[in-house]
């Protein structure tokens, strides 16, 4: 669902009043938080959605990372997931296996436990997974840790959304087809362990709203602004060519409806730039906020794991803009 149809709903619900609720849905964040004892949080999340790639073991693998990543923008560690499946009853069951089995080593490479799931009969395949996951309450990252002062760090490169437009249109190579699988399948288990041996501040996964609109949530819920060094940015080989082309998928034309006028963007950014960073990522990387002076030691942490990151970017005292791209 689309940031502005979404935001319609949630603003008639109900709040959320139990002081054991540390992080609910008000701020947008990555997933509830639910503190079991002065040691403990629960962190849960649920996430799926239809075909991302062209067989079911990797479309697997993609949901599986994808709904996992939650997890890891809290500063959580994955504990159990269960699958979480629509299959329609036409197609070849086998399909439905493999997309279980890539699932199921997804979630055993990040250490945690498949316990069963739910399918039911549809006329799409979707797939993914609800998570649970354990952290600490006092070390709980959320998107509302920013702080004035603080540095950002990305973690994948983006562009995830117009590539998979082209793949849809048979328009993408296969080079680039396998690094789009490479990137959306990997686990940001390991920018999460940087983020927390740095003392990052604040942290979300860049996904359906884009950086732009993920961006805009930290912000209003730090209540700081942003800017973007649109230069430093990493882009998926190919994600800048098909922009300047405009062929965007239509999530990022709602992304930019919705989120656009909080965003001021300078006259040195081309319009293809400035498209692209409202493009809808599948399993994109975290955004980390960090304060100055760790920035060192985030970076060291990722070299170890063999991690690539990128500095994109500072919070600043709250303005008129959520976003400023410079």
């Amino acid at each position: 669902m689309g940031p502005g149809a979404l935001s319609q709903v949630l603003r008639h619900l109900p709040g959320l009043v139990d002081r054991r609720l540390l992080v609910g849905y008000a701020t947008g964040d990555d997933a509830a938080v639910y503190q079991l004892d002065e040691n403990t949080a629960l962190v849960f999340t649920v996430d799926f959605f239809p075909p991302v790639a062209n067989n079911g073991y990797e479309f697997g693998q993609v949901a599986a990372a994808n709904a996992l990543s939650d997890v890891y923008a809290m500063g959580a560690r994955p504990l159990l997931a269960l699958n979480v499946a629509i299959f329609p009853t036409g197609l070849d069951p086998g399909i439905l296996q493999e997309i279980l089995r890539g699932g199921a080593e997804k979630v055993a490479e990040a250490g945690a436990v498949l316990g069963g799931g739910h399918t039911v009969c549809g006329d799409e395949p979707m797939y993914g997974l609800a998570v649970i996951g354990l952290g600490e309450p006092g070390h709980i990252l959320t998107n509302a840790g920013c702080r004035a002062g603080d540095v950002l760090f990305l973690t994948k490169p983006l562009g995830t959304g117009v590539l998979l437009r082209a793949l849809r249109d048979r328009a993408l190579d296969e080079s680039r087809e396998r690094a789009l699988y490479r990137t959306m399948a990997e686990l940001n288990r390991d920018a999460a362990d940087a983020a927390r041996a740095a003392g990052a501040t604040g942290c979300t996964d860049i996904t359906g709203f884009g950086l732009l609109g993920h961006g805009s949530e930290m912000a209003v819920a730090s209540r700081v602004s942003l800017e973007l060094d649109a230069g430093a940015l990493p882009w998926l080989d190919g994600a800048v060519e098909l922009a300047a082309q405009g062929k965007l998928p239509g999530g990022a034309h709602r992304n930019q409806d919705h989120f656009g006028s909080k965003v001021v963007v300078g006259p040195g950014v081309s319009p293809g730039h400035t498209r692209l960073m409202y493009d809808p990522q599948t399993s994109g990387g975290l955004l980390v906020s960090l304060p100055p002076g760790r920035e060192e030691v985030f970076v060291r942490a990722m070299d170890e794991r063999k991690a690539p990151c990128w500095r994109v970017g500072r919070a600043t005292e709250q303005g008129e803009a959520l976003i400023l791209v410079r």
